[in-house]
């Protein structure tokens, strides 16, 4: 039988006692009432262990679930980090792409411009060589046409 049967046992032993006249005293009879307490001291020992049993899965559930959440939470941290180190890498991947445009947009610009200036060089020494040339042609032709302009002796 169970504690609180028995404790239940002993109220109704106490609720069906004689009243002592004049008093708040009630008449039971003594040994029925130490029969049931020697019942429930020998049901303590059944009735602890199975407290105690059911405390202790209880704290290995408590301290399995605790660490499951403390390796969930370990596990969302290293996510986060390797997500904010992604982010990181890109970034820092953005900006070295970026920086190497830059670079690419300038060396074009000064290749491009040394270019353009090289071949205006180029076309002003062979505009003045042409120049030489077309006034060596033109002297050609007025000798030939008798236009030159004889030498003076």
């Amino acid at each position: 039988m169970d504690i609180m049967a028995l404790v239940d046992k002993l109220e109704d032993l106490v609720a069906e006692g004689k009243k002592v006249p004049l008093t708040s005293s009630v008449m039971v009879n003594e040994q029925k009432i130490y029969d049931i307490i020697d019942e429930i001291r020998a049901s303590f020992p059944d009735e602890i262990k199975q407290a105690r049993w059911i405390v202790k899965e209880r704290q290995e559930m408590l301290d399995e679930a605790e660490k499951e959440a403390n390796k969930l939470v370990e596990e969302a941290r290293q996510k986060a980090e390797a997500i904010a180190a992604e982010t990181e890498v890109v970034r820092l991947a953005e900006d070295q792409a970026h920086r190497v445009m830059d670079d690419a947009r300038n060396k074009e610009r000064e290749i491009r411009l040394g270019a353009e200036d090289y071949a205006d060089e180029m076309l002003a020494n062979l505009e003045v060589n042409l120049g030489k040339l077309l006034t060596a042609v033109q002297r050609g032709r007025d000798r030939l046409q008798g236009k030159a302009a004889e030498p003076r002796v």
